[in-house]
């Protein structure tokens, strides 16, 4: 599964390669901000969250979106989850293409390393777009919660890789909780989220980021009390009935930032790029449109 308008990049690094997708006008192009997307957790990849904005967003201007180390076609690279690990990788991809100072729209889990690149490079994001962002609360829904995550998270691979792996046949359900109302996820989506659960290796991406970011009382990255010091103009995008990420986390993040906005969107959950595209395409495209 491509997204329509889509082509296939391939850069090597070390004894791997990382698989980006690319669409829009190369700069220097007409003017408008290129784009940089951080796909999520779980059993996503590039071509899965944005398979519904991609083209879109892309029709004047660059947007490139890579497979993170672990998650679809990226392949041979070490998956350490860390989130400043995968921070930097994107700065590397992005020089690749020799953007100068671009947007980066980061979702869940892309959103936590969103945060990070903006926070370590601060002279080349001139935009930030977080939609339903990990990384800023000091721990899970509860106590219980969060020493239960960690305590999955230490489990030995064979067993964690194992269970994820068998986790992957039950994806519609997985989908389903992820959503405000599953009708709205089409047959393209499902199947290719489907065929991500059951790839070799899936879910070793995930798992890597939640060993490198669950302590057993308390998150070991949370970035909200950081936040303050991001001066770029930031855009929160967050679905009121999120059952994963608490949208409170992106109002405190918000609040507590000197150029940020944030947008709750009724009725929807957290892959708000899957759920409400129109709704993600309109209020990103304002956002990024009088930004030079």
């Amino acid at each position: 599964m491509l997204p329509a308008g889509a082509v296939e990049d391939w850069q090597d690094h070390g004894a791997g390669r990382i698989r980006v997708l690319r669409a829009g006008p190369p700069p220097p192009g007409p003017g408008r901000l290129p784009v940089l997307l951080i796909h999520g957790g779980g059993y996503d990849n590039a071509a899965i969250s944005w398979s519904k904005i991609f083209a879109p967003l892309a029709a004047d201007r660059l947007v490139i979106a890579p497979d993170l180390p672990g998650f679809g076609a990226t392949e041979g690279m070490p998956v350490t989850g860390e989130p400043v690990d995968l921070a930097e990788l994107m700065i590397i991809v992005a020089r690749s293409y020799r953007l100068e100072r671009f947007a980066v729209v980061g979702l869940s889990m892309g959103g936590d390393i969103a945060v990070h690149v903006a926070l370590r490079h601060p002279d080349v994001v001139a935009a930030l777009v977080l939609v339903a962002p990990g990384g800023l609360t000091e721990r899970l829904k509860s106590a219980p919660t969060q020493l239960a995550a960690w305590l999955a998270a230490q489990l030995p691979d064979r067993v964690l890789y194992g269970l994820g792996h068998f986790a992957g046949r039950f994806s519609d359900s997985y989908l389903n909780r992820m959503v405000h109302d599953p009708t709205v996820i089409d047959a393209d989506v499902r199947a290719a989220f489907a065929r991500e659960a059951r790839r070799p290796g899936s879910g070793v991406g995930y798992g890597r980021y939640n060993q490198a970011t669950l302590g057993p009382l308390r998150m070991r990255h949370n970035l909200l009390p950081v936040v303050s010091g991001i001066a770029t103009p930031t855009l929160f995008l967050h679905g009121e009935e999120d059952p994963l990420v608490d949208p409170a986390n992106s109002a405190a993040a918000a609040a507590a930032m000197p150029r940020a906005e944030l947008v709750l969107v009724a009725h929807c959950g957290h892959w708000l790029p899957i759920e409400a595209p129109d709704v993600f395409l309109s209020a990103v495209q304002d956002f990024l449109g009088p930004l030079p």
